[in-house]
């Protein structure tokens, strides 16, 4: 594909990272002369140098053939006028980042009038994340497939846990759940384990089951907590007010502190439930003031990844339940794998996510699209929720048949809206839609699963 980006900041260049290595061209367009050198000599992309919504612009940069036209400025206006013109010049498609409440509001008007194939709303998608790991507070990380029919979950093995020694064929029928184990962190290697993977404390594993199998699995372990109620919120952002809305609607008691007064008071008359305090959420007198040790969450949303990270240390000292931290600098993710941080959002890489799964179904025509693509265990294992379609090669063979790639793990099968753990002896069926766990195999068709 002939992928044309617009907007090298902290997003357009985490989905350049993506998408440059998938044998696609990328062309990529920033008004910083110095942006475009810097990106230029990182990735195996071209790059000009202007304004995304010039028509001169985007006619040298062959916006004319281009398959895919994405728009990820700091500007939703700038954003969404790129897309206009880039549609109008003869790009097939056209995706852009709009972030504003309002915008996303009317997000269907929008794509409708400017032609705009998709939006992306990376502080919304964030702020939904953290909605399932706070309704879901044992877990690390919750990500979800076919609306909500299934999840894959993250969680942290102690070294007291009743699941050290055992194997994950004995999970099961010792616990009495279903789920499946499909990845495992341990120190710094990232396995796709088998049956016969015995658990050791410290492991950090993945799990996929129901959202009703993987809370029936945390209560067998002995490890359910009191559901959150008080959630305190760092930094009044746009994630924060879409977090906020979302909690408020759930009936959770929600406190924000912000140090600037305006976008404090701006908040409070949006959310006139959340109770706002104008302060720096970074001064621990203030957060001892304020009960930080007493909330049952803490999540810290600044703009500032420094800031963000040593509050929820401070938080982690202070002994609070669930502390979720937003961070931006994809760099840092190793880094704070080995701290005690709780849970930690990436926003661009949510974003990018998406847009690598739109990329791979639109490579894919007529083929067993990509539906959802969710990367965990820090960007080292992927998770693909595909749609078997009638020409499928892997229809109606049982698995244990099924000649896999190395590397390659069904995790999962959708069938009418209820997850089925697969055995050796399930077949896919014509409109499953099929989980496939795959660590350093690009795949962009469910039967690319096949040697």
């Amino acid at each position: 594909m002939k992928i044309i980006l617009v907007g090298a900041g902290k997003m357009g260049t985490e989905i350049i990272k993506h998408v440059c290595h998938e044998n696609h061209e990328v062309i990529v367009i920033d008004s910083s002369s110095s942006v475009i050198e810097s990106i230029i000599n990182e990735y195996d992309v071209m790059g000009y140098c202007g304004k995304g919504a010039s028509y001169e612009v985007l006619k040298n940069a062959g916006v004319d053939k281009a398959d895919l036209f994405i728009a990820v400025t700091e500007s939703d206006e700038a954003n969404m006028l790129a897309c206009l013109m880039a549609k109008k010049i003869g790009a097939k498609h056209t995706i852009a980042r709009v972030r504003d409440y309002e915008y996303t509001n009317q997000v269907d008007l929008m794509t409708d009038a400017l032609e705009i194939t998709r939006t992306i709303n990376p502080e919304l998608e964030s702020a939904r994340e953290i909605l399932r790991i706070i309704n879901f507070p044992e877990a690390a990380r919750v990500d979800s497939f076919a609306h909500g029919s299934a999840d894959i979950t993250e969680f942290y093995i102690s070294e007291d846990s009743p699941l050290v020694g055992m194997s994950l064929k004995q999970i099961n029928s010792k616990l009495g759940v279903s789920i499946l184990i499909c990845a495992v962190k341990r120190g710094k290697e990232v396995v796709i384990p088998n049956g016969n993977f015995v658990l050791e404390g410290k492991d950090r594993i993945s799990l996929i089951s129901s959202q009703e199998q993987s809370k029936a699995f945390i209560s067998k372990l002995g490890l359910s907590k009191t559901k959150m109620k008080d959630i305190l919120i760092i930094g009044a952002s746009r994630i924060s007010y879409y977090l906020a809305e979302g909690l408020v609607k759930n009936n959770y008691n929600v406190k924000i502190i912000e140090l600037n007064p305006e976008k404090a008071n701006e908040f409070a008359e949006s959310i006139p439930q959340a109770n706002v305090i104008v302060g720096d959420g970074s001064d621990q007198n203030l957060l001892r003031d304020e009960g930080m040790q007493n909330f049952d969450a803490v999540v810290c949303l600044t703009g500032n990844d420094e800031q963000n990270i040593i509050v929820s240390l401070y938080a982690n000292q202070q002994n609070v339940k669930k502390i979720i931290t937003k961070v931006n600098k994809a760099s840092f993710a190793g880094l704070l794998s080995s701290v005690q941080m709780g849970s930690v959002i990436f926003p661009q890489e949510i974003a990018a996510n998406q847009i690598v799964s739109y990329v791979r179904a639109s490579s894919n025509v007529g083929g067993n699209n990509i539906i959802t693509l969710h990367k965990i265990v820090e960007n080292q294992v992927e998770v693909s929720e595909f749609i078997a379609s009638s020409n499928s090669k892997a229809l109606n063979i049982q698995l244990k048949d099924l000649n896999l790639k190395k590397g390659i793990l069904i995790g999962g099968i959708i069938r009418e809206h209820q997850i089925i753990i697969p055995s050796g002896m399930t077949s896919i069926q014509e409109r499953d839609s099929v989980i496939i766990v795959s660590k350093d195999i690009i795949l962009n068709d469910l039967d690319d699963i096949l040697v």
